[in-house]
């Protein structure tokens, strides 16, 4: 099976980005490039999690309504959440109502807390763990890596939950810290470019 398949504009993209009209944008504008803001990677730690044992078309298409449920995913005020909160979000009908998932996006939140403040940032102690390119497999050829097993495994150490290594690895896949657009998708140069072109958080 091709690994590419052509766009709307004919430019070949990745598979999977074809399979739904709302993928396309995704694919095109925020996949795999790389980001270093706290509240886009929190948000997106968080979704991945939502999404276990989901479709990322499901959670995607819920994305604003969970921005608004979450408070735009702003860490601080997600650390502030009580149970009246936890109570209020499972009758919300525009997200995934899930108890355990819920608690973990306000743990977390409360975690990411407790990180920002010995190592800077979200994005500086995320990117510690880009892994080098030589050291991956092919694009979209597997769904856990050595790099993100590590990213999985030391949140989890400090009281972090819905972070295994296939939910790290689609979060490192879509925030840049890997490069998975196949080889012949017309997005992979433009990732390619903007993972050149980022400074890395220190």
């Amino acid at each position: 099976m091709a690994a590419t398949r052509p766009g709307p504009d004919g430019h070949p993209r990745c598979r999977w980005c074809m399979a739904a009209p709302e993928f396309l944008a995704y694919h095109d504008a925020e996949w795999g490039f790389p980001v270093d803001d706290d509240r886009r990677l929190f948000e997106k730690l968080c979704l991945e999690g939502f999404q276990s044992g989901l479709s990322w078309r499901t959670i995607l298409a819920k994305r604003e309504n969970f921005r608004a449920a979450f408070h735009g995913f702003d860490i601080d005020r997600i650390a502030a959440f009580t149970e009246a909160d936890v109570e209020r979000l499972l009758t919300d009908q525009g997200i995934v109502r899930h108890r355990g998932k819920i608690a973990a996006v306000i743990n977390n939140a409360r975690r990411a807390q407790d990180l920002v403040k010995r190592e800077g940032s979200l994005a500086a102690y995320v990117w510690r763990f880009e892994p080098r390119p030589e050291d991956l497999p092919a694009p979209q050829t597997a769904s856990t890596s050595p790099a993100s097993i590590a990213l999985s495994r030391d949140p989890k150490k400090r009281g972090w939950s819905f972070v295994g290594p296939t939910t790290i690895h689609a979060f490192m896949q879509a925030m840049g810290l890997i490069n998975d657009h196949v080889d012949g998708c017309a997005v992979r140069a433009h990732a390619a470019e903007a993972r050149a072109a980022f400074a890395r958080p220190a």
